[in-house]
């Protein structure tokens, strides 16, 4: 795997360019992060395309990355707008992708490793203070 081309690509991810999810996935990747587990191209493209249609002006920042003959590890910063909530509020999610590539280097394993509660619930208006007021008292 050219490991600095796929940063390249997810820096400049949109969703024209999901389209070019072949050229870095196998046909039968796994992915799976807080909220989806599946297997195959079609259904890994289908989650990253309704992220784009649920979020406005989201953008990956890639931030480091290791890198063996086993895999690869990737912190990141995903930051967005939710279309329908407080669309003037630019979000940030601090993540680490792991990834496994296959003998011609596509991703065959792609699990992402992210807090939901803190990086997304924590921020919603009904479950947010909920869920701060939870991590106060358990600290």
């Amino acid at each position: 795997m050219n490991l600095d081309a796929l940063i390249r690509f997810y820096h400049d991810l949109t969703i024209e360019s999901v389209a070019r999810f072949p050229e870095f996935y196998a046909d039968d990747a796994w992915f799976k992060d807080p909220f989806n587990e599946v297997r195959g191209l079609p259904a890994i493209r289908k989650i990253f395309e309704d992220m784009f249609e649920r979020l406005a002006d989201c953008r990956f920042e890639m931030i480091d990355a290791v890198s063996d003959p086993s895999g690869s590890l990737i912190t990141w910063d995903m930051t967005f707008r939710f279309r329908s909530y407080r669309p003037d509020a630019p979000q940030k999610i601090h993540g680490a992708s792991h990834l496994k590539f296959d003998a011609a280097g596509r991703i065959v394993y792609h699990r992402d490793y992210w807090d939901a509660a803190d990086e997304l619930y924590a921020k919603l208006p009904v479950i947010g203070p909920v869920m701060r007021y939870l991590k106060r008292r358990m600290a």
